[in-house]
């Protein structure tokens, strides 16, 4: 045989595509109040407040508690998530060029969702407490006090209340006996009990589901914020769509189109969102110095 044979050898290549490690979508839409297939650019979600108990004489009249109606509002906004595909550049490759695209997209404008729901979280107007890290007992007092945070402004502890963490937040938060182990975490022994298989996990701790994400305002600094809050605090309004990618788990428009002009296809996710704080008092905000090594004692 030819010692030029080789030339001719059919290379093989993995037919599945490796897409780059990210956040596969929100990780935050479903713990803050949802108002979903919004009709129009402005959402609205209606909030209560506090009423007064007062006396009456005998036969007297009641005094009425004049609860306080308001209507936070936000406008949504359009994001879009696109990429081509030129038809005879899918001839030269064996995966599914269209579909990986897809899926990116997808994942995309779940992060964005994210995003904005931390932009809001970060508006709070409360007192910003310290997430002090310099050892396992300084750490766990420090959670305990943004759950205390909470309980000081009368947010209900009904099994509502999230927290989020850093990637060295949380995994500061790991060296707390308490916060790591299971004998403490559940009465079905398990740390994590909640979510989707996968990304979406919670350990549920002090009543508070925790969450690490990525994506936090000023991670891997020494001026990080972490929060904890209750899910009627913030807001996510989403615009109705009428080709969900229910497969992404988002209420994402896809649309795959063929362009004959430039002989390529185009695949793109578009969805119209927005994030409103509802109730400042339900948000705490803690700050950290990220960079501190992970404690060890």
């Amino acid at each position: 045989m030819a010692t030029s044979v080789n030339v001719a050898f059919v290379e093989e290549y993995m037919t599945d595509l490796h897409h780059v490690f990210q956040r596969e979508g929100s990780m935050l839409k479903d713990t803050v109040f949802l108002k979903d297939g919004v009709v129009g650019s402005t959402a609205h979600f209606q909030k209560l407040g506090t009423g007064t108990a007062t006396t009456k004489s005998r036969h007297g009249e009641i005094t009425p508690m004049n609860v306080t109606h308001t209507a936070p509002s936000v406008t949504l906004q359009d994001f879009y998530a696109g990429e081509w595909s030129d038809s005879l550049d899918e001839a030269k490759v064996n995966i599914d060029v269209r579909m990986a695209y897809a899926k990116a997209g997808a994942m995309s404008l779940g992060r964005k969702v994210d995003e904005q729901i931390t932009t809001v979280l970060d508006s709070t107007t409360q007192s910003t407490l310290t997430y002090t890290v310099t050892s396992s007992a300084a750490i766990q007092a420090s959670l305990i006090a943004m759950v205390e945070a909470l309980d000081a402004n009368s947010v209900p502890n009904d099994g509502q209340r999230y927290g989020v963490l850093t990637p060295r937040a949380y995994a500061q938060a790991m060296t707390v006996e308490s916060f790591a182990s299971a004998d403490y975490v559940g009465a079905n022994g398990l740390a994590f009990n909640e979510g989707i298989p996968g990304h979406r996990k919670f350990r549920e701790w002090l009543n508070v589901k925790w969450c690490m994400l990525p994506s936090l305002p000023g991670q891997g600094t020494s001026t990080a914020k972490i929060f904890v809050y209750h899910k009627n605090a913030l807001g996510y309004a989403i615009q109705k769509s009428e080709f969900p990618n229910a497969a992404a788990g988002e209420n994402i428009s896809a649309d795959i189109t063929w362009h004959g002009d430039r002989a390529a296809y185009f695949i793109n996710h578009m969805m119209s969102g927005a994030a409103v704080m509802i109730d400042d008092t339900g948000v705490i905000e803690a700050n950290l110095n990220d960079t501190t090594a992970i404690a060890t004692s």
